[in-house]
């Protein structure tokens, strides 16, 4: 088996046939599939599904498929550093963000990376906590930032922010009375609710609170796009909890909601930068686990990133909290 082979079985995977792989390698299709045969061969069990539609791996390919990533990303690092000059920082770093974290901390975080790394080519991934934690486990992710800290033993995960949940909806919504600044958990459940599905981890968290004082929330839609749930929202469909950075997804729109704060429950989550383990880290991973964090800690202390509070870590290994003035 040979490197050559992986990458070629990882793009027909990623192709879904035979005919895209060999175009987007620029090999001739039946060297592709005699080097796919040897590669079985070698493996001795079958590796992908064939039929007229294309291709699609079997268990044993997919279970290989994720490594051959890991292991053709990780040596793409190893040569980018072996190539970069004496004390450049290069090489690519791939991160994973939550939506609600991606509208409050990537742009800032890009300019960061843009203006004091240009070697660093940052490779940002959007997607749902679960969806992330996946991708972090599997090595295909570098960092992430993610809601629990029990995603894997093998990874490392540090407290960045606890981020408050509100009631969101617009100003001109006749749900709520608009002088109403607060709204109590037993109000919130007899009101038309639009979350996330059962998967997600936020909507684990506020159904725990409804369940903790017996109440059965009145959900009206489930929802995993950001876009589509805060659309449906404004269009009146009824309320959301989400943290305030989804308001900055709403851009210019986001002047014309309401904020909530739930007067009974403190609800919140924990916000951690998950990382391979730390002797597995390029240069360049850390350095962008470093402008991560410090680029937090400016948007928070500047209050341009609201309703959170960060989280460090004292002396003596305790957490200190710290909210924006």
């Amino acid at each position: 088996m040979d490197l050559r082979q992986l990458r070629y079985f990882a793009q027909i995977v990623e192709s879904g046939s035979l005919s895209k792989a060999s175009r987007c390698l620029f090999v001739a299709q039946p060297a592709l599939s005699q080097q796919l045969a040897k590669l079985e061969d070698e493996v001795g069990k079958p590796l992908l599904h064939r039929s007229a539609k294309g291709v699609t791996p079997t268990d044993n390919g997919l279970a290989l498929y994720h490594h051959a990533r890991f292991m053709l990303r990780q040596l793409d690092q190893a040569l980018s550093i072996a190539r970069q000059e004496a004390g450049e920082v290069r090489g690519m770093v791939s991160l994973g963000l939550p939506s609600t974290t991606l509208v409050a901390l990537g742009l800032p975080l890009m300019r960061r990376i843009h203006e004091k790394y240009p070697g660093i080519l940052l490779n940002v991934v959007e997607g749902m906590s679960g969806h992330i934690a996946q991708m972090m486990r599997l090595g295909q992710l570098d960092l992430a930032i993610l809601f629990t800290n029990d995603v894997s033993t093998k990874l490392d995960a540090t407290p960045l922010l606890d981020e408050e949940l509100f009631v969101l909806l617009p100003k001109d919504s006749k749900l709520v009375p608009a002088k109403q600044t607060s709204i109590t958990v037993a109000e919130v459940a007899k009101l038309p609710l639009i979350l996330p599905t059962g998967t997600h981890g936020l909507r684990r968290r506020v159904v725990a609170e409804f369940e903790r004082r017996d109440l059965t929330p009145h959900v009206v839609a489930e929802i995993d796009s950001l876009t589509l749930l805060m659309n449906c929202v404004y269009d009146g469909m009824g309320l959301t909890i989400k943290p305030m950075s989804a308001l900055r997804h709403e851009g210019e729109r986001g002047k014309h909601w309401r904020a909530l704060s739930i007067a009974d429950a403190k609800i919140a989550r924990r916000n951690y930068v998950y990382s391979i383990a730390k002797t597995l880290l390029s240069s360049a991973a850390s350095a962008v686990a470093i402008e991560l964090q410090d680029t937090a800690r400016t948007l928070v202390l500047s209050g341009e990133w609201q309703g959170v509070a960060l989280v460090e870590p004292n002396g003596n290994g305790d957490i200190l909290q710290a909210a924006a003035e």
